[in-house]
């Protein structure tokens, strides 16, 4: 969770960089306007600072707001916009400031030299401000460029391990059905179940989710409920769902996806024998930072651990739970058996 609000700081902070007034107008006169009405507002919000300031310091560095005015006017509207800024300021503090006020003529003969010396400072503030406008703007543009390639080939990636998944399931059914020994199909069965457990985590990412980093948890999870719903679930067993909204980073919803169709196997295997009735309830919670991944069955309790202590199912619950770095635990509760995937911050570990 700690990554996830990182990364949606890191967007704040970059619409806040590339933030443009002009953007929305599709015609240069459009833009070209925008800009220049930009900058006046600015200079004008400038003006009615200065004027609340001077109630209790008139007079006093008559120039010293045209410099913060221009260089934010510059940064979100472009040159045209810090020049708009600059002039619409800077006329006003020659002309209603500097005495003689209300005229452009000095009363002080160092006064001239004084106000070229800040009129170029500005100039040279707008300057560097645009300069600044377009490196960042590139930059920017070319951070975006290299993360859709790399979103392009994320989602091709996701798209050839599923398919790979899926053929990898297809060659353990022909190869079960060449060996003629029986007691050898039920292995292959639980690893083709396996494989294609891993293709529906990667096949919900690639149908659930956008571009985004992020993993929305809920739609994620409930395509995965949905699906396990139909297929694999006995008849006379009923899934329960609770699920908090949350995002999450890919890795993380990968492991989790991988866990719940790994915990709901085994309950489905193991808790309720004989055409037992039961229900398996399902939940994710978010706490404090951190998130709780429960899988609970009031199925028969101790026998849904198929090989205590050390199973190939509890041991590969332990190894997605590392991928999500976090923390497994499995065993049996007063009404059945649970699994639970846990990720507490570090300050809550504390």
């Amino acid at each position: 969770m700690a990554d996830s609000h990182a990364c949606r700081k890191l967007v704040t902070m970059h619409r806040l960089a590339n933030f443009d007034v002009s953007r929305q107008f599709l015609t240069r006169k459009g833009k070209i306007t925008a800009q220049i009405v930009f900058g006046t507002l600015c200079g004008a919000a400038m003006i009615g600072l200065r004027t609340l300031f001077d109630m209790w310091a008139p007079s006093s560095g008559p120039f010293a707001l045209i410099y913060p005015t221009v260089l934010l006017s510059t940064l979100y509207g472009h040159w045209r916009a810090g020049l708009a800024a600059f002039c619409v300021t800077f006329a006003w503090a020659w002309f209603f400031v500097l005495p003689v006020q209300s005229s452009f003529f000095f009363s002080d003969p160092t006064d001239p030299a004084r106000v070229f010396l800040n009129a170029a400072s500005a100039l040279v503030v707008l300057i560097f401000a645009e300069a600044f406008r377009r490196a960042a703007h590139a930059t920017l543009t070319e951070i975006r460029l290299r993360a859709d390639r790399r979103l392009t080939l994320l989602a091709d990636l996701e798209h050839r391990t599923k398919n790979n998944f899926a053929l990898v399931a297809s060659m353990l059914e022909l190869q079960k059905r060449r060996i003629p020994h029986q007691e050898l199909h039920a292995p292959l069965d639980d690893a083709v179940g396996r494989v294609r457990t891993f293709a529906d985590a990667y096949s919900a990412l690639a149908l659930e989710q956008s571009d985004d980093p992020s993993v929305d948890m809920k739609p994620y999870l409930d395509y995965l409920l949905n699906r396990i719903e139909a297929s694999s679930l006995p008849p006379a067993v009923k899934l329960f769902r609770e699920i908090d909204a949350a995002t999450l980073l890919r890795e993380e919803a990968v492991a989790i996806g991988l866990y719940l169709n790994e915990a709901v196997s085994n309950a489905c295997k193991y808790a309720f024998p004989n055409d037992r009735s039961g229900t398996i309830a399902v939940f994710f919670h978010v706490r404090d930072g951190g998130w709780r991944f429960t899988i609970e069955d009031d199925g028969v309790g101790d026998a849904a651990i198929p090989h205590p202590g050390g199973g190939l199912g509890s041991q590969l619950l332990t190894a997605f739970a590392a991928q999500a770095s976090a923390t497994h635990h499995g065993g049996p509760v007063l009404n059945g058996y649970r699994s639970e995937m846990r990720k507490v911050l570090e300050t809550e570990v504390a």
